[in-house]
């Protein structure tokens, strides 16, 4: 990625000592969506990347955000993937383990026909991949052509591409 989109990255980053727990340097992007320069620069970066897909899921939350700025930016729809219990029924859903417990992510099942679009997923931080994964599950259930996934930052050390493979995967930053 280009040494601006970095830059950019990690000049608004904030880092959160113990955050959600001890231990955990929490790497929050609040502060690079809330920036006019930092949003136009990761959603130009991220529409470069998801380039011929006919539509964009983002996962719920900071994905909804970059994922309707990135659909806006290249005149496509966004689909929101959104955490269970969010959606009227029917739903197609994905149960995925945490590191402390489980947890659902849903699309609809009624109103938009996924079967057979090329999609991609956009994500604000690739951690230890389980939730890109489950989303990626999800969509291919639902009928979808999973292309690829992009997210504004990768924490290389929790090797959450490994989950991912083969599918392509961009990251912004990586750390």
């Amino acid at each position: 990625m280009s040494t601006e989109v970095t830059a950019v990255i990690e000049s608004l980053t904030r880092e959160v000592a113990d955050f959600p727990e001890p231990g955990i340097q929490f790497k929050d992007l609040t502060p690079v969506l809330a920036d006019p320069r930092g949003l136009a620069v990761v959603t130009a970066a991220l529409a470069e990347l998801a380039a011929g897909a006919e539509l964009v899921a983002g996962i719920d939350a900071r994905g909804f955000l970059v994922g309707g700025a990135v659909a806006n930016k290249l005149g496509i729809g966004v689909l929101a993937v959104r955490k269970a219990g969010k959606l009227p029924p029917p739903v197609y859903s994905e149960t995925y383990d945490l590191e402390y417990g489980s947890a659902t992510l849903e699309v609809p099942a009624d109103g938009i026909d996924l079967t057979g679009r090329n999609i991609v997923i956009i994500d604000d931080v690739l951690a230890t991949g389980g939730t890109l994964a489950a989303t990626m599950r999800l969509l291919t259930a639902a009928g979808a052509n999973v292309t690829g996934a992009a997210v504004v930052l990768e924490l290389a050390a929790l090797n959450g591409r490994d989950l991912l493979e083969p599918l392509p995967v961009n990251s912004l930053h990586i750390i």
